[in-house]
């Protein structure tokens, strides 16, 4: 089937008021023309290399075919004095490449589409720029609940209406979409974005089914608003079950793409530290993306770039594959060894479905009749019992008391797993006024 993007003028109502005002930087959007050969510029104010004390860095890695194997990369010469200079707003171009090459073999999307990329500092830069370049203050958002709290305070800042969209043990409730967007008042504008964690949900833990995924693209398309799909556990899936699609890729399915936005993360499979993610979505969105980083801090650093590209290059997309693999089977073994104390401790005294990608636990408590908050379970008694958590009514998009309990799994041994989770069993049972 012909690929078909939306056409540019399409992305004009969902833009801010705040990015149709902004306005392209006089200087950087001139640095293509640097290029051209022969041309002598006078254009930016960048400080001459020769002043710069760095002369070559070296990597060490873990071989991702043969981890008890350690390669050396050097980074130098151009390469080095790309990454010590101001560099081009949507990322430097080496890397930029390698994301295309990246998101054709993962997600099956090709350049020609209407797409392009951006890479930001983490995830969460990109998302927060999107956020501002597409929502106003005042309007109505639609955001997955219980939803990642980190992204909450960036709607919450707009004073946005956020409208909760249940999910369950499968994912984002397309059924509860359909019922929220179906029953809109006609005298009120409808939401044109809904947020959501399609892998391994923070909190949930929950990974979206293809057939919920199908059902959400279907109801953007009818129901006209644009996905943010926040995506950083995509390489944490541990399932059973093969991997679903991701909105990225099953857009391709249907007669027009450009209603995903996709933002990717390496923190969870190269390093945090090192803040490098991207966003993958329709040419005018990612410009307004890119004049927001133009005004705000004028690009990701070029440094951290190249040290990300020279690993990933010296890799291939196939042992990048590997090594994600890797990390996703480790986290596996953590889930498992989580998911044996839940059932050694908490079995009779919480109800929990395993989660099948990412670092995170979403457990109930089961504290008697007509108790239903665990905030004062988790903030008082298990913290007095030296077990630290985070209740449930942290991820709630508009606030209210929840059993539920977020628990990381991502750093602790088998041994403090099965003190944490000992120590949580004798909180509740506490909080329950058990003899």
């Amino acid at each position: 089937m012909e690929i078909k993007p939306l056409p540019a003028e399409f992305y004009s109502p969902f833009l801010s008021d705040i990015a149709k005002e902004r306005k392209p930087s006089p200087i950087r959007g001139l640095y293509p023309l640097e290029s051209r050969p022969g041309l002598i510029s006078l254009l930016a104010g960048k400080p001459n290399s020769s002043t710069f004390p760095l002369t070559s860095i070296q990597l060490k890695s873990r071989s991702p075919t043969d981890p008890s194997q350690e390669t050396t990369i050097e980074v130098s010469g151009k390469g080095l004095a790309e990454g010590l200079q101001y560099g081009p707003t949507a990322g430097l171009p080496s890397l930029c490449e390698w994301v295309y090459g990246l998101q054709e073999k993962v997600h099956g999307r090709q350049k020609g589409e209407g797409w392009r990329v951006s890479i930001g500092s983490g995830s969460q830069d990109v998302i927060y720029k999107a956020v501002m370049s597409i929502v106003n203050p005042g309007d109505s958002v639609l955001v997955e609940s219980p939803a990642y709290a980190g992204v909450l305070p960036m709607f919450q800042a707009l004073h946005c209406d956020l409208i909760e969209v249940e999910t369950d043990a499968h994912g984002i409730s397309s059924e509860s979409l359909r019922k929220v967007l179906e029953s809109w008042p006609s005298s009120k504008q409808k939401p044109k974005v809904l947020y959501t964690v399609p892998y391994g949900c923070n909190p949930t833990g929950m990974t979206a089914t293809a057939e919920r995924r199908r059902e959400v693209l279907t109801l953007a398309r009818s129901h006209n608003f644009l996905i943010l799909e926040d995506d950083p556990y995509y390489y944490l899936y541990y399932g059973d079950s093969p991997r679903p699609p991701s909105y990225f890729a099953l857009e391709r399915e249907y007669p027009e793409v450009g209603r995903v936005l996709r933002f990717d993360s390496l923190s969870k499979i190269l390093s945090s530290g090192i803040r490098i993610g991207f966003v993958s979505g329709p040419e005018p969105l990612l410009t307004a993306i890119d004049m927001h980083t133009a005004v705000a801090s004028l690009q990701t650093p070029s440094l951290t770039q190249t040290i990300t590209f020279a690993l990933l290059d010296s890799w291939g997309y196939d042992a990048f594959i590997t090594h994600t693999e890797s990390v996703s089977a480790f986290y596996r073994s953590k889930r498992d060894v989580f998911e044996a104390g839940m059932q050694k401790h908490l079995a009779t005294l919480a109800d929990w479905t395993p989660p099948e990608s990412g670092m995170f636990y979403w457990f109930k408590l089961l504290l008697g009749p007509d108790q239903d908050d665990s905030e004062s379970v988790i903030r008082t008694n298990a913290l007095e019992k030296g077990v630290l958590a985070l209740p449930g009514t942290v991820f709630l998009p508009r606030g209210g008391k929840t059993a539920y309990v977020r628990a990381s799994f991502s750093l602790l041994d088998e041994d403090d797993v099965d003190k944490a989770l000992k120590r949580l069993k004798e909180a509740i049972i506490d909080a329950r006024g058990d003899v």
